[in-house]
């Protein structure tokens, strides 16, 4: 808001000064009054209403100076996005000629308030990914923007737009061919969001996109920190426990099945060791019975057998459940031991 015209029997000083090819100057009198340490840094606000008939400069600290400059970049950037909405004629062109445009509902996958807004920004950053070549520092700043200019007060508010973000920037890795920003994804994005479930989900994401793309030890880092995850809970919270182990080892096996990668000797060691320290670590039975039966998923025949056979061994000839084993154990003493994960 601009500041009220000052009453002139307020004023502290008043002169008339000129413009000169310089510009405008401060009369010495006014300096010596406002600035009598000339090796300070003194900062203004300086502001021109629409009328244009006054120039206004209001003097701030060095702290306020940083933020305004922040604000008033941040206005001129959503100014720019807007500027940009007439693009959206040229990019149905675009589609018509088979080029790679936005797939909005892969990335929003959970609304949430600054939904519309985001999508503009990331719309812009797509089609900065798209030129030839890729002016990465502007594709990146807006994705940065996105990121610091949305955020709530709101922890789940936050997750959902980390998690579009990501959702986002694995297809432009897809669809662009920038495996690099793997590491960057993780560290900025994933490692900042403040929800259990969307970061399991995101890392399950980086797995898919780091396999893809033959970057096994990136895939190896987030197995890792899945399971971190997963040993995060609470013994009680069994449910959480085992869906994540089931959508991690779905994940895999899909993968390994729809692009034919096979599982790194670390991959299977990292799996191998959490489902049997979890399979020995619970007295349920039918916590039990899925571990198994996720061992078996993986094709670990030898340990789903043993873990099989050892429920087996350990349950009473009255109860309802030794039929079931007997039948799992039946199958897995059939099913052929062999290293290849893909059959």
């Amino acid at each position: 808001m601009v500041p009220e015209e000052p009453i002139e029997e307020e004023a502290f000083f008043e002169e008339i000064v000129k413009k000169t090819k310089t510009g405008v100057t401060f009369p010495k009198e006014l300096r010596e009054l406002l600035f009598d340490n000339d090796e300070e840094e003194v900062f203004f606000k300086l502001i021109v209403p629409k009328e244009q008939d006054k120039i206004i400069l209001k003097i701030v600290s060095a702290e306020d100076a940083k933020k305004i400059s922040w604000e008033i970049k941040s206005k001129k950037k959503a100014e720019e996005v807007d500027s940009e909405e007439p693009k959206k004629k040229k990019k149905k062109k675009d589609v018509k000629a088979g080029k790679p445009v936005p797939m909005w509902t892969e990335y929003f996958v959970y609304d949430f308030e600054s939904q519309e807004k985001v999508k503009t920004i990331l719309e812009t950053a797509f089609y900065k990914f798209a030129e030839k070549p890729i002016d990465m520092d502007d594709a990146m700043g807006r994705i940065k923007y996105a990121l610091v200019s949305f955020m709530s007060s709101t922890k789940t508010e936050n997750a959902k737009l980390y998690y579009a973000v990501e959702r986002f920037m694995l297809d432009v890795i897809r669809k662009f061919d920038q495996p690099n920003l793997l590491d960057w994804i993780f560290e900025k994005i994933v490692q900042n969001m403040d929800s259990k479930f969307l970061y399991e989900l995101a890392l399950l994401d980086l797995i898919e996109i780091s396999l893809i793309f033959k970057r096994s030890e990136k895939a190896e880092l987030y197995i890792f920190h899945v399971l971190k995850n997963i040993d995060s809970y609470d013994k009680s919270e069994r449910y959480n426990i085992y869906n994540s182990f089931k959508q991690l080892v779905k994940k895999i096996t899909n993968i390994e099945h729809e692009y034919g990668i096979e599982r790194t000797q670390k991959i299977d060691l990292l799996l191998k060791e959490k489902l049997m320290e979890y399979g020995h670590g619970v007295q349920d039975n039918d916590y039990k019975i899925q571990i198994v039966e996720l061992l078996e998923d993986l094709n670990y025949i030898e340990l789903a057998y043993d873990l099989a056979k050892e429920i087996q061994m350990s349950l009473p000839q009255d109860s309802l459940k030794l039929e079931e084993v007997r039948k799992l154990v039946r199958r897995l003493k059939t099913t052929p031991i062999t290293e290849d994960k893909i059959n």
